[in-house]
């Protein structure tokens, strides 16, 4: 005889369950107090009473620092900045948190909304402008700060929005925090819907390294302090404001995006790129994908001085440098255990891991010329790629990283700058 335990749904569903099975079942109906029953049953009825849990909540560091004056073809009105983690999320005028609070109202009738600051017939003085922005700062703070209310598709579209109806076009445009290799950040104002290229272009105007752009592209810094790729078509404002938990002041980083050394000696003739190839060597070298071993003591005193010809020139000689190695996963060649993906113009790399990327000393290598054919698997959530074998047919070798399209992209870069050097 087998046993379920049936839980949280009406008779009418168990019953019509049991007649779908065909096993003899024991039922142990259990009788609960009338107010419990209330709150399990599955009423059909959506005009019933709602119990949404409005008791977890978290502390957001949301906050309105500054308003604004916008004058859109002579309508002259007020905005509220609206800030996450010190990242501009949007810009609000005061009618738009009033319908906030009344959509809010609506959606969760049985919560204790706190006020929001009075309407004022009469034009504001700055103090009355200072007390509402704070005012409406401290209604944000509270209300986010309940889960359930903070994560709701009216919170968030409020938030993120760039096409309300109410929003004006002068306040679409938002100003973005780039972080540059020297740990700098360049900010520039861009729409909110601009795309990455869009974004590397202001980024390359307001650096003024033009002559260099082709060489590096901005990126997201992600787990383990790894940093992908932006694809051309991604927005980096709304993985700018999705990322406001973050320590730094932005996930979107510069790095160089070039593999070929002959190349990268072109451009140091650029002030900006010289300093940009020297900063991001010495984090290499600090995160260890580059492996100093005996000369740690001579980089650490060309780091000291910012001679950056030196460094470049010493750390180019070394294992690691102009390499990207990817976050450990798993692979289908190697049954036990993990791999990290390492990419370099001189070879295509497979080492060895454990599960929780220890590394082993196993370390499987691919000439370019071997890889006869690679692809992205969407669905199945993987980079494959098969290669020649001297003797044998070609093997497919299929790798289950999350970062499948920029393992594909680099090794559409790696082909590329091979090209340029034949």
């Amino acid at each position: 005889m087998i046993r379920w335990t049936i839980s949280n749904i009406n008779m009418g569903s168990v019953a019509e369950w049991l007649l779908r099975q065909a096993r003899d079942l024991d039922l142990a109906v259990i009788s609960v107090p009338e107010k419990v029953a209330e709150k399990l049953d599955v009423s059909d009825d959506s005009s019933g009473p709602s119990y949404i849990d409005y008791s977890e909540r978290r502390s957001l560091p949301i906050s309105i620092p500054d308003c604004q004056y916008l004058d859109h073809y002579g309508d002259k009105h007020v905005v509220f900045n609206i800030y996450m983690a010190g990242r501009h999320l949007c810009s609000r005028r005061y009618r738009e948190f009033d319908n906030l609070h009344n959509n809010l109202k609506r959606e969760f009738p049985d919560f204790n909304f706190p006020r929001l600051p009075g309407k004022k017939l009469f034009t504001l003085s700055e103090q009355q402008l200072d007390q509402r922005r704070r005012g409406l700062e401290q209604y944000l703070e509270k209300v986010c700060a309940v889960r359930v209310i903070g994560e709701s598709e009216t919170m968030q579209e409020f938030l993120a929005a760039g096409d309300l109806d109410e929003q004006e076009e002068g306040s679409s445009e938002v100003e973005l925090k780039v972080m540059l290799p020297d740990k700098s950040v360049c900010v520039v104002t861009i729409c909110r819907s601009d795309n990455t290229e869009t974004v590397y272009k202001a980024v390359v105007t307001k650096l003024q390294f033009e002559e260099a752009a082709d060489f590096f592209y901005l990126f997201e810094t992600v787990e383990h302090n790894f940093e992908r790729r932006l694809l051309p078509q991604e927005l980096p404002h709304n993985i700018y404001i999705q990322n406001y938990s973050t320590a730094t002041a932005t996930c979107i980083v510069l790095k160089k995006w070039l593999f070929t050394i002959s190349r990268e000696m072109t451009i140091v003739s650029n002030a900006a790129a010289l300093r940009f190839l020297f900063w991001q060597a010495v984090d290499d070298a600090n995160k260890g994908i580059i492996k100093a071993e005996d000369k740690l003591y001579e980089l650490k005193a060309l780091k000291e001085a910012e001679n950056s010809m030196e460094y470049l020139k010493t750390v180019r000689h070394l294992e690691g440098y102009s390499e990207i190695i990817f976050p450990h996963c798993a692979c289908d060649s190697r049954r036990d255990g993990h791999v990290m993906a390492i990419i370099g113009l001189e070879a295509f790399k497979l080492q060895a891991c454990k599960e929780d990327g220890v590394i082993e000393s196993q370390v499987i290598e691919f000439n370019w010329k071997d890889v006869k054919s690679y692809e992205v698997d969407e669905e199945g959530m993987s980079f494959n790629f098969e290669y020649n074998r001297p003797g044998k047919k070609p093997r497919l070798v299929k790798i289950f990283t999350v970062y499948f399209y920029y393992m594909n992209d680099c090794f559409d870069r790696i082909y590329d700058e091979l090209q340029w050097e034949s």
